[in-house]
């Protein structure tokens, strides 16, 4: 969960095999600390940032929420030329609904038949309709622990709803990605199979968000291992999953299959399942549904959090710094790698903001003005935030002017309207005002 939460995610599975035709790639220790405040002053670039926030001072009360959760952070982008001070957005008129009241729900995911798919970190997974959440259609709160920042983290469907995946911390601690088929809607318990597991060296950081791509393969996020400060290194080491993002086929092997275009297959010296690394806790991650464009928020240590961006036709490989760099700042004396990808867009802790809660590009139909722009925002302080960002660089920043509580998950459905969901409980959709 969020870096207030921390946890470490690792992954063991027994000799993958390697897809040999794969389609065209797609391209949170210590807690966080403040939080930041809905209206950002403009940005101080250096040569390596695209968009740097800093914030107004953030309340005792904000920062007794940070000591739950995590740091995640915004960045800068890809190019070393000096950007133009992006603009204020146009503001979209919007509210929050709120739709259900859940048991801390963690996560979300479009389902069959229009459904909207719920995660509660406890380890029950409920459908979302007009009538609010059913009773739950899978319940593994006998397998899973709520201890620090562990539990039930992450859901998914494969594109032709054909399987569903959870990402939880199994009762030893290590985070596990496990598998069901679904049939004629419904999940085919019987079917269940373990894709992936990853011990964990601490209780937080575990990440656990999933996410298919839109080259159909699962994308998986891990944190750093937990601890503070990355102690292991594990952040900028290619030998561990800890610390990137992965990338594997659950259909093409058992328990799966490497795709041949994973940037490391070749090397010798790195785990084949690795997409991009240097990241401390990628807490929550998306695709562009209209571009393929792949987002990030990772949330930070003690300063910065960011937001990582990487083009539809990214090859993989992109290396966010962690834990030489905290955003596009050295962490603790370290030294920039020469490979380093900046973050599109950061902000500092000395706001109301302590722990970024990464987001979806909105291209829904309900709210015109929004369409093409990031919603993300923040668990210890709540307010919807926007980006637009156009080839690597933020141009708008946006405060939507509506506050989601505790935001642990920002969940898109099916028609690709976006809903926050509240730690305390609470489902809210964006809807026009």
């Amino acid at each position: 969960m969020p870096s207030r939460w921390s946890s470490v995610l690792s992954t063991t599975a027994d000799g993958p095999t390697r897809t040999r035709h794969a389609p065209t790639p797609a391209g949170c220790a210590a807690a966080g600390s403040p939080a930041v405040s809905p209206l950002p002053t403009r940005p101080h670039r250096r040569r390596s940032e695209r968009n740097t926030v800093k914030f107004g001072k953030k309340s005792s009360a904000v920062l007794a929420a940070a000591c739950l959760v995590a740091s995640l952070g915004t960045a800068s982008a890809y190019a070393d030329e000096p950007a133009s001070p992006p603009q204020a957005a146009r503001a979209a008129q919007v509210a929050l609904e709120e739709v259900a009241d859940a048991e801390s729900p963690t996560a979300g995911a479009p389902g069959p038949d229009d459904s909207l798919w719920i995660a509660e970190r406890a380890g029950t997974v409920r459908v979302l309709s007009d009538g609010g959440l059913g009773e739950p259609v899978l319940d593994i709160s006998e397998e899973t622990t709520i201890d620090a920042e562990r539990g039930l983290l992450g859901i998914a469907f494969d594109h032709d709803l054909a399987h569903f995946y959870i990402s939880y911390t199994d009762l030893e601690g290590t985070s596990t990605i496990d598998e069901f088929a679904v049939v004629d809607g419904a999940l085919d318990q019987e079917s269940r199979r373990t894709v992936l597991t990853q011990e964990q060296p601490y209780s937080n950081h575990n990440g656990g968000d999933i996410k298919f791509g839109p080259d159909g393969y699962l994308y998986i996020a891990f944190g750093d291992g937990g601890s503070g400060g990355d102690p292991h290194g594990h952040g900028q080491s290619l030998d561990t999953l800890l610390g990137k993002i992965l990338r594997i086929d659950p259909s093409g092997g058992d328990p799966y299959s490497i795709p041949e275009d994973n940037p490391f297959v070749d090397n010798a010296e790195a785990k084949d399942e690795i997409w991009s690394y240097g990241l401390r806790n990628p807490w929550r991650f998306s695709f562009d549904s209209a571009t393929g464009d792949m987002l990030i928020g990772d949330v930070g240590q003690t300063d910065w959090e960011e937001i990582d961006w990487a083009p539809a036709d990214s090859k993989g490989g992109e290396n966010y710094g962690w834990s030489e760099m905290e955003g596009t700042h050295p962490f603790r004396g370290g030294t920039e790698p020469e490979n380093h990808v900046p973050p599109v867009f950061e902000y500092d802790r000395s706001g109301l903001g302590c722990s970024v809660t990464g987001g979806f590009v909105y291209n829904g139909s309900a709210i015109p003005d929004l369409v093409g722009q990031y919603v993300y925002s923040d668990y210890c302080d709540g307010t919807a935030r926007t980006l637009r960002i156009e080839n690597g660089e933020v141009t708008e920043e946006g405060d939507l002017g509506v506050n989601g509580g505790e935001v642990i998950s920002i969940v898109q459905d099916g028609d690709g309207e976006l809903y926050l969901l509240a730690i305390g409980g609470t489902i809210s959709r964006i809807t026009p005002a």
